[in-house]
């Protein structure tokens, strides 16, 4: 294991990082959740740095993704969507590493993405219900039955917060995970000669 730092290297981390700031700025609400759930593509870096680097430098991807987003945007969410942004990004981006490092095969490939795909869909459904919507409610004073009932308008049966995670959080990360996952299949082949010639942590 190389555990090197170098100039290079560092400089790859710090790239990606930023495009994956900037695209994380570049977001839209989808149909099948709430507009204040919005869909970006920033992970799309991570998980190319991810299967090109290793873990950790996805970690430091991650890292720096959030602290350049925070730059150019302050938080208007007292540093919740920061943190969980973070956290279930850095689970399918590190899980993705951690397996395909195992089995570096276009098959090994495929397992990690599908992997790494269903840990982030879990962990964000499972934080969205159990952390992130009770803190929207005591922050912004919103009655949960209001986030419930804009979810009502798009899925008819959604009644409560088990039900609004399970129909609109879960398919929303789900449909997010899918585009970065075909996208850095389509990019990767053609991207990872330039992060491969020279070795970094991983």
């Amino acid at each position: 294991m190389n555990r090197t730092l170098n100039v290079r290297n560092i400089s790859i981390i710090a790239i990606l990082g930023a495009l994956g700031a900037v695209l994380m700025l570049i977001d839209f609400p989808i149909f099948i959740a709430p507009s204040f759930y919005k869909l970006d593509l920033g992970d799309l870096p991570c998980l190319i740095g991810a299967f090109a680097l290793g873990p950790l430098p996805a970690l430091f991807i991650q890292i720096i993704k959030i602290l350049i987003k925070l730059m150019l945007k302050p938080t208007s969410t007292a540093f919740v969507g920061e943190l969980a942004a973070f956290i279930f990004s850095s689970v399918f981006c590190v899980s993705a590493a951690l397996i395909y490092r195992m089995d570096k095969t276009r098959r090994g490939a495929f397992k990690a993405i599908v992997i790494s795909t269903v840990l982030m869909v879990l962990a964000a459904t499972i934080g969205n219900y159990a952390f992130i919507i009770p803190a929207y409610v005591n922050m912004y004073h919103m009655p949960l039955e209001a986030i419930i009932d804009m979810g009502t308008q798009i899925f008819p049966i959604v009644h409560d917060k088990l039900s609004f995670v399970l129909c609109c959080v879960m398919p929303f990360n789900l449909i997010k995970a899918i585009l970065v996952d075909v996208l850095t299949l389509v990019l990767y082949k053609r991207i990872s000669p330039l992060l491969k010639r020279q070795k970094v942590l991983n």
